[in-house]
């Protein structure tokens, strides 16, 4: 029941704000259900919103987005309302990167009645010469409580905002996106510490708020729930975009894990096409219940694999005009999921007309694709991705091959087939090629991020400011080290290596 012991958050992530703001059909989905999400915040008349990262899809959001965030933001979020909860810890920890370093709904020049906490993901992180973000814009805008910021690169303390209302302590822990690999290094090394509160420890309900990978993507590239403190009661998963919102238990920690998924298909893979939800979360004393809400202004997305080699009896690579039999197929499979789409839609009138659409397409075992643009041109009235409504695969591992002579442009054009990412590419290219191009006073891990800085985040000094840095900071150490001509100098930076400034170290990830 909900009274004044009772808190009532809304929970939520990856809204990615601005994705597809320039398509005419897709433009404005990520803005109608931010505007749904945050209606529904006030219509269920909650404490606040806690949002698990990338509220932006481009880490430099454009006017128009920024524009379009702040004013639903005004708009549902200020005004009169009275704010039934108190903050009981020291705020200029809490928000020690802001200029403002208190919870906004305290400052006295503003009229917040649904405070916002968020952490910032992989796409809207801080970047630049600052580290500033798009949510350290909104929240000099007095709009968003931005947390979670780490100060450092050795170690990582986490200290919650601690609030109270009535009876019930609730203490809000969270961390904003960090390359997984170097996280994932920090726990095992037991760098990362969660304070506690000195008194009443066991009175506190711990929510934990975390945007990196939860499913393994390689060795070190994600983060074991294991590796979490096990006084956790609840865990709110950012980064991963399928709806797993019903809290599931981990055996080992004892503690609940709520992964709400992003309010947006920003892929069209099966994971994106599960029904999207956002969480209210009911907590008094050390009791929780988390309520999922549909989104009904999502636009469907629907997802089918069809596997040639298993029909037989329909298709066989020899037979004549095999290609317009496969053709035919595909197209009442889409049409299927067409009619489908339309059934589903029927008494929502805030659901988009045309649906997301995607026919994966097993080639394996002699078949040929056909033109996957042409096919997808006749569904262009009916479905809003004409474009790219079937996608042909095969069973097949691509092996690279290390060649002697490295293109570089070759490599670019396998990125986003296999899921590379820039830094990769920069140290693929490096590892593979000639003495006489290898890096000396640079090293490949910093070329690599200050390149992905450059295209990922557009981060246009990016590189210029590292080889500035690495510049001041090798002629510091040959000062110290008193080398004088050109032979020492040579042999001192060969010997030594250096890394990419610490506030710089940034991660692209997973959508």
């Amino acid at each position: 029941l909900d009274d004044e012991d009772t808190f009532k958050i809304l929970i939520a992530t990856d809204i990615h704000l601005g994705y597809l703001e320039k398509d005419a059909v897709r433009g404005n989905d990520t803005f109608n259900t931010f505007d749904e999400i945050l209606k529904c915040a006030k219509q269920n008349q909650v404490d606040f919103i806690l949002l698990g990262g990338d509220l932006f899809h481009e880490n430099k959001p454009s006017r128009r987005c920024l524009h379009s965030c702040i004013s639903l933001l005004r708009k549902y979020c200020m005004g009169d309302t009275p704010i039934l909860f108190d903050v009981l810890s020291d705020q200029a920890v809490n928000f020690s990167n802001s200029k403002f370093p208190w919870v906004n709904y305290q400052d006295e020049n503003l009229n917040i009645s649904i405070p916002v906490f968020s952490v910032h993901g992989n796409h809207d992180d801080p970047t630049g010469a600052d580290g500033l973000c798009a949510l350290d814009l909104l929240s000099s805008a007095g709009l968003v409580n931005h947390f979670g910021r780490s100060q450092s690169v050795e170690r990582i303390e986490i200290s919650p905002v601690l609030l109270q209302k009535g009876s019930t302590k609730l203490a809000l822990y969270g961390i904003g996106s960090i390359p997984d690999e170097r996280l994932y290094r920090m726990f095992v090394n037991n760098q990362v510490t969660m304070l506690r509160p000195k008194e009443d420890q066991d009175q506190w309900f711990n929510v934990f708020t975390i945007h990196q990978n939860r499913s393994k993507h390689g060795a070190t590239n994600y983060i074991p729930e294991q590796f979490l403190d096990d006084f956790l009661d609840l865990v709110v998963w950012g980064h991963e975009h399928e709806c797993l919102i019903n809290p599931s238990r981990n055996e080992q920690r004892l503690f609940y894990v709520t992964q709400p998924g992003s309010s947006v298909a920003t892929s069209l893979s099966p994971g994106e096409a599960v029904k999207k939800h956002i969480g209210l979360l009911r907590v008094k004393g050390r009791k929780m219940n988390l309520q999922k809400i549909p989104l009904h202004t999502v636009r469907q997305f629907f997802i089918q694999d069809l596997v040639l080699s298993e029909h037989p009896d329909l298709f066989n690579p020899d037979m004549p005009k095999v290609n317009q039999r496969v053709e035919a197929f595909c197209q009442e499979k889409v049409e299927a999921m067409i009619e489908e789409a339309e059934r589903d839609r029927l008494g929502n009138p805030l659901t988009p007309e045309k649906p997301l659409i995607r026919l994966r397409v097993d080639y394996s075992g002699g078949f040929e694709a056909f033109n996957a643009t042409r096919f997808s041109q006749k569904f262009v009235e009916q479905v809003a991705n004409p474009k790219d409504v079937v996608h042909f695969i095969r069973q097949k591992e691509y092996k690279a091959k290390v060649k002697e002579d490295v293109d570089f442009g070759q490599l670019l054009s396998h990125s986003s087939t296999e899921g590379l990412r820039v830094e990769d590419l920069v140290k693929e290219y490096f590892q593979t090629a000639e003495k006489t191009v290898q890096l000396s006073l640079l090293t490949e891990q910093g070329m690599g991020k200050a390149v992905q800085e450059y295209v990922d985040k557009e981060e246009k000094d990016a590189i210029e400011e590292l080889i500035r840095y690495q510049l001041e900071k090798t002629q510091r150490h040959l000062q110290q080290r008193g080398v004088l001509t050109e032979e020492e100098i040579d042999q001192e930076v060969q010997r030594r290596g250096y890394s990419p400034p610490a506030d710089r170290s940034t991660d692209r990830g997973r959508d």
